[in-house]
């Protein structure tokens, strides 16, 4: 991975700040933007990552957080990406690996706005707020274990 920003898409609202998303009623969704070296990554490795450490089943859920900014979404770039998106998520649903159906999103981008500068690189610059040591270090940790494989030493 080259690179990923924090940000939001998928809704209605131009230029949306946090505090609006947190509304729940700009229509946005929390996201990431990833460049990635296909080189080194594909497409398809990135949301098997991406599907298997979070919950692709809760609509407009993840955890204790609640609302359609939560809901989990594949935004893709373009047909192929699209069709890879739906290929992942018919084998994540055929595994019975969640024991539920996936209802992750699957749309094409649209505007991107990148999250104000303290969203970025927020695990990483807040180590020991509850949050990122509860939430997400557990995320983090899962795909460390489970795709070890995949990364490159830091």
């Amino acid at each position: 991975v080259v690179s990923v920003t924090s940000g939001y898409t998928g809704g209605e609202t131009e230029n949306p700040s946090y505090k609006e998303i947190c509304t729940g009623t700009t229509g946005h969704a929390e996201v990431v933007q990833i460049e990635f070296d296909e080189e080194l990554i594909d497409y398809r490795q990135l949301l098997t990552v991406f599907m298997l450490t979070h919950d692709p089943t809760t609509l407009n859920r993840q955890g204790n957080d609640v609302g359609t900014q939560y809901r989990s979404a594949i935004y893709y770039h373009d047909e192929q990406q699209q069709i890879i998106a739906k290929e992942v998520i018919e084998d994540i649903d055929v595994s019975e690996v969640y024991g539920s159906p996936v209802v992750t999103e699957i749309s094409p981008l649209g505007v991107f706005y990148a999250a104000e500068s303290y969203h970025q690189n927020y695990f990483n610059q807040n180590p020991s707020q509850q949050y990122c040591m509860f939430v997400v270090g557990e995320k983090v940790a899962k795909a460390r274990a489970k795709f070890s494989d995949l990364m490159i030493a830091e």
